[in-house]
């Protein structure tokens, strides 16, 4: 007997001993247990209520003591900003200054300023005249806040503490003053907020506040720490608040005046609705016990027989789900069939359904077996055994499945005819089959295959199949084969590779890449000796092997002889291909040395064969083994430090040449090195270059100066664009167009400064494109270093840029050089008169102001504002600047 019969058996036992009473006394106690809990609940959402109200209350409360405290510490700000503007500020001045501070609604007691951390000036005067010459170095209850604020750099609240004028309460503000003409500290700006007037006009305390409220300097305060109220009242049940000052804390406790409630209005109200609920329930229980026991024999032997069914069914279902085998059943007559779950499966029919038409049937049959399958259906005897058929199936995604199927017919004692029967996948069996017949059949063909082709593969293992040349296997072979140099043979290696072969491959294809390959080994064979070996290692690289007991004379005169040969153009259907080499040579030592390492000497020297120009032969040293060494060390370290996020923007803002405003700013890459500090854009580019990573750091440089503009954005800095660097390893990336789009930037809002020597390339019409694709977008183009390269002014029209940027090495002489000063004028009368905007960078000094101002430049970059900085310091710049520019750089604005 199952677990479920068990327990129904022992619940009509009990059933039968309490009768119906049972379940009525069930359903009256837990009426009663709801109607307490709802009770509670009520009880639980009053005083919730009751603690929200008061919380809203003491909020309002801490609100407004915060907005009046930083309200009178922000008048403050416009005196501290004179002191800094103006250094020698006099008590007069001073006075006056202060007397329209304080003529503004606040709370402020008195004010004074320290130079040097001695009181010298003080607002009001007269009653405050004790305070003059009071050293905030030598009292320690007050040099606290005051160094703490120096520190900070910003100003800090402290107190409140008792006044020794006037025996009230005050709460102490510290502005530290550092001189805005050369930033060293000034000295430190006292006021006094009067905290009796500021409780009062917070509505602390006072008649209307529905609150009764404590004020401490802790969060568990004793006597002493409580300034305002019982400080009894934080070991009560209390509501909290917290006032951060920034030296100080301020701790708020509250309870309702008249107390907590702890009876709801609505009690005896909820009490009779509920009880008439539960009669409402008990009642119709009674009645339905009744009616339970007369159904209770019923239902035990309903389902009796269904337990019995159910095994039944559990039993077959278990037998079908091991053999895999799918149920189906076909009424001729109405065309309609009913296929299992496994016979869904196997048929890969939808899941939902299982009831189908002879239409899903025969769609399914593979087109060769169809007529088979519908003649046997079509030909059957009624109550016959047919034959265990196999046809295939074709799923909806084109697998072919094979089946197997067994069926009978029959009739229903209503005269239908219907026929029954099972399917199994048998794909396994035959794919199997067939592939044991083809892997025999394969198996034969390919050994004898395997007998053809290894003599050629020995050959071809050892030698390029495109030149005949031996291969780097057959040049690995024969350095572990040669021993110690002797004195009277020692090896040398010509290692060369061509300079433009590429650039075939890309314009005429790679079969005339192919035809030059060719033709360069021809002309080779005639250079080299009997005894000198030529070997084809790569796609374009070439080992040349001689020796001899002094082969420097020969390896060089080798080298040479191969870069003149291969400087002549090689023709191809027509064309002259200048294709070129550089060549490197390395000779083994008298001491000797492995000729693995010769190898990699040579490949250092063709390094340097390729840095200084290309076209020549340059021997091997152990100057340029260092130099490689060092390359290799500062490569590996560039390319941790892209992983490990230590590249990082410096921006350097720029200028309007006539306000002064910040029009723009440019974010410079630098590497945060972990041992040697901040490293400029000279000590790494190169290397990035020849890593092919340089438009790795331009991607990381443009997403974190676009992060950095969304957080100056959100500060309110008015910064109107962004320009970054890009260099062509980063133009020509095919995904540069779809990330640019995908960043949604406003237009105008980032600029693309490109060098002279790549935007105006005009042979490069796809880098062209992107650009003018990129303008589209709305990401402006400026040229950089404008002055330093070789762009024609008929490139410079048809790229149209936005902004053209002067080099530097033209503006710093512009002082002293005539010439120099005319050459900067005419390129700014360039760009004006064709619409693009003027950029001087190294603009050093006020001289270089005046100057470009004068000639119409547009916008100025450089130290004489600021140098390149970090993202922080950056913000703080812009900070300053925008707030305080008019009092700092007047000067320089009048001069215009």
């Amino acid at each position: 007997m199952s677990s479920t019969t068990t327990l129904r058996t022992l619940f009509s036992g009990r059933l039968h001993h309490f009768g119906y009473f049972l379940p009525t006394v069930l359903v009256m106690a837990i009426v009663s247990l709801g109607i307490l809990r709802v009770v509670q609940d009520e009880h639980e959402r009053f005083m919730s209520a009751q603690r929200l109200t008061a919380s809203e209350q003491l909020g309002q409360v801490a609100a407004r003591l915060e907005t009046n405290i930083h309200g009178n510490v922000n008048l403050i700000h416009g005196l501290v900003a004179a002191i800094s503007a103006n250094p020698s500020i006099t008590q007069t001045q001073f006075s006056t200054l202060a007397e329209k501070i304080f003529a503004n609604p606040s709370q402020l007691k008195n004010v004074a300023a320290a130079p040097d951390l001695v009181v010298r000036m003080i607002y009001p005067l007269a009653e405050n005249r004790q305070i003059i010459g009071q050293d905030y170095q030598a009292d320690a209850k007050r040099s606290g806040s005051v160094f703490e604020a120096i520190k900070r750099r910003k100003a800090t609240l402290a107190g409140p503490v008792k006044l020794v004028q006037g025996g009230s309460m005050g709460l102490f503000a510290r502005y530290p003053v550092f001189s805005a003409s050369n930033g060293h500290f000034w000295g430190v700006v006292s006021t006094v907020i009067d905290v009796d007037r500021l409780l009062h006009d917070s509505n602390v305390g006072t008649e209307w506040q529905k609150l009764d409220i404590t004020i401490a300097r802790r969060p568990h305060p004793m006597a002493k720490d409580a300034f305002f109220g019982d400080v009894s009242l934080f070991s009560q049940d209390t509501v909290r608040a917290t006032i951060e000052l920034g030296y100080d804390t301020w701790y708020l406790a509250a309870v309702p005046k008249a107390g907590w409630q702890t009876t709801p209005p609505q009690i005896g109200r909820l009490y009779a609705y509920a009880t008439l609920i539960g009669i409402a329930v008990i009642v119709p229980m009674i009645w339905v016990g009744l009616l339970m026991r007369q159904r209770h024999g019923h239902v035990d032997t309903l389902e009796q027989r269904e337990e019995e069914l159910e095994g039944l069914h559990h039993r077959l279902a278990l037998a079908l789900e091991a053999s895999e085998v799918g149920v189906w059943e076909y009424e001729p007559s109405s065309k309609r069939m009913f296929w299992d779950r496994r016979l869904r499966e196997l048929y890969a029919a939808p899941e939902e359904r299982d009831v189908f038409t002879y239409e899903d049937w025969r769609k399914r049959i593979h087109p060769d077996d169809m007529q088979a399958m519908e003649t046997l259906i079509l030909n059957r005897e009624e109550n016959s055994v047919p034959s265990t058929p196999e046809f295939r199936i074709v799923t909806p995604d084109g697998e072919i499945r094979h089946i197997r199927s067994n069926g009978k017919s029959y009739t229903t004692k209503g005269g239908i005819e219907r026929l029954v029967g099972a399917n199994w996948d048998v794909t396994r069996d035959i794919t199997l089959q067939t592939e044991l017949r083809d892997a025999r059949t394969r198996a034969e063909a390919q050994n004898e295959q395997l007998r053809a082709t290894r003599r050629t593969l020995e050959h071809q293992s050892l030698h390029d199949a495109l030149t005949g040349l031996p291969n780097r296997r057959f040049l690995d072979q024969f350095m572990d084969a040669s021993g110690s140099p002797s004195p009277n043979h020692r090896l040398a290696f010509i290692h060369f590779d061509m300079d433009r072969f590429k650039e075939v491959n890309d314009t005429l294809g790679h079969a005339a890449g192919d035809e030059v390959l060719r033709q360069t080994t021809s002309r080779l064979q005639t250079l080299l000796h009997g005894d000198e070996i030529a070997s084809r290692i790569g796609g374009d690289e070439f080992v040349i092997v001689t020796s001899g007991a002094e082969p420097e004379e020969r390896a060089m005169e080798l080298g040479r002889a191969i870069v003149k040969a291969l400087a002549t153009p090689i023709v191809i259907d027509g064309h002259e291909c200048h294709v070129g080499c550089s060549a490197g040579v390395a000779v083994q030592t008298a001491a000797g040395e492995d000729p693995k390492q010769l190898l990699i000497n040579a490949d250092v020297a063709l390094y340097e064969a390729k840095k200084r120009g290309r076209n020549r032969a340059e021997i091997f040293s152990e100057n340029l083994l260092a130099a490689a060494i060092h390359t290799k060390r500062s490569s590996d370290e560039l390319l941790v430090a892209i992983e490990n996020d230590e590249i990082v923007p410096f921006f350097q803002p720029q200028f309007d040449a006539r306000t002064l405003d910040i029009v723009g700013v440019e974010a410079l890459a630098r590497w945060q090195h972990p041992t040697r500090g901040i490293l400029t854009p000279d000590k790494f580019l190169d290397i990035a270059e020849g890593l092919h990573r340089s438009g790795d750091i331009d991607a990381i440089i443009l997403q974190k100066a676009l992060f950095q503009a969304t957080r100056w954005r959100a500060r309110d800095l008015n910064i109107p664009h962004v320009s970054v660097n890009i260099s062509a390893q980063r133009l020509k990336d095919e995904t540069l167009l779809a990330q640019v789009e995908s960043l949604n930037i406003p237009k105008g809002s980032l600029s693309f400064e490109l060098l002279e020597s790549i935007s105006f390339d005009g042979q490069d019409k796809a880098l062209r494109s992107v650009i003018g694709q990129l303008k589209e977008l709305g990401i402006d183009i400026e040229i950089d270093d404008f002055g330093s390269g070789h762009a024609s002014i008929v490139s410079l029209l048809d790229l149209d840029p936005k902004r053209l940027k002067i080099d530097r090495r033209l503006i710093m002489p512009l002082q002293a050089s005539g010439s120099q000063h005319r050459l900067v004028a005419s390129i700014i009368e360039i760009g004006r008169s064709q619409g693009i905007e003027i950029v001087a960078e190294g603009v050093e000094t006020m001289e270089h102001v005046e100057i470009l101002r004068n000639l119409g430049c547009h916008a100025l970059q450089g130290y004489a504002f600021a140098k390149p900085m970090c993202a922080e310091s950056f913000v703080q710049f812009v900070e300053n600047w925008q707030g305080e520019r008019g009092d700092l750089f007047s000067h320089i604005r009048h001069s215009a």
